[in-house]
């Protein structure tokens, strides 16, 4: 039953063009575009696609476990959806392991097709596969974490607006593709502590730099984690 609806959840994310459009086509053109042209200044050593490449790989698990799953998951909430599969045979919790399991194989294929087009451009990645992986799960549990709270909580309506605004708004002010260090130092220190600051971060420091474990943005994507998916789990309404 969990895998089954799990491969369900996969099939109607890949067929929706919206979110296909948010998780797969605008990181894919912002790497391509801001690789090729000297829009932005860039930092740290190699090409330019050695800075974007992490950065936009944080997009990517922002814009599945966060952006796409919340409003998903809200217009779901809104048409009685989960309603009626919560008194279906499979288990809540089932449930939201499946949305989950929907989350890592996108983003599976996210990361797949960003790297090689990333290394179609030159990138040259560096560091500890493990350290990546381990900040790309942190990353996702935050990130679903906040989706969740945020579709349980708001109308679909609302869900959407605030989804998109904030997706937008991270994507400029978290160091996706402009860095922390142009913004002043009173911002850019609460900045440092966002999800996104701390993943595009994490990602540039072992794959840009090959720096050894980033053990303080894998402090703040756990205190992220642990504080949304708690709060998801408090207060989410599933009528």
């Amino acid at each position: 039953m969990l895998l089954a609806q799990t491969a369900f959840e996969t099939k109607m994310l890949l067929r929706n063009g919206e979110q296909l459009l948010l998780t797969v086509i605008i990181p894919t053109v912002l790497l391509v575009l801001f690789s090729a042209v000297d829009i932005v200044a860039v930092e740290g050593p190699g090409k330019r696609v050695d800075f974007l490449a992490p950065g936009l790989l944080a997009l990517a698990v922002m814009s599945t476990a966060f952006t796409g799953q919340a409003i998903a998951t809200g217009f779901e909430r809104r048409y009685g959806v989960l309603k009626r599969l919560g008194a279906s045979p499979l288990p809540r919790w089932a449930l939201l392991t499946a949305k989950t399991g929907c989350v890592l194989v996108t983003e599976a294929l996210q990361v797949a097709l960003l790297s090689v087009i990333a290394l179609a451009l030159g990138w040259s990645p560096q560091g500890n596969p493990l350290a990546v992986a381990a900040l790309l799960v942190l990353g996702t549990a935050a990130f679903s974490g906040l989706g969740l709270l945020m579709a349980g909580t708001l109308r679909a309506e609302a869900t959407l607006a605030a989804a998109n605004l904030v997706f937008i708004l991270l994507l400029l002010a978290g160091g996706v593709i402009v860095p922390l260090s142009k913004f002043p130092p009173a911002v850019q220190s609460a900045l440092e502590l966002l999800p996104i600051a701390a993943l595009s971060d994490g990602l540039r420091s072992v794959l840009q730099t090959g720096a050894g474990i980033p053990w303080s943005d894998l402090g703040i994507l756990t205190a992220w984690s642990a504080l949304a998916l708690t709060a998801a789990a408090r207060f989410f309404r599933w009528e």
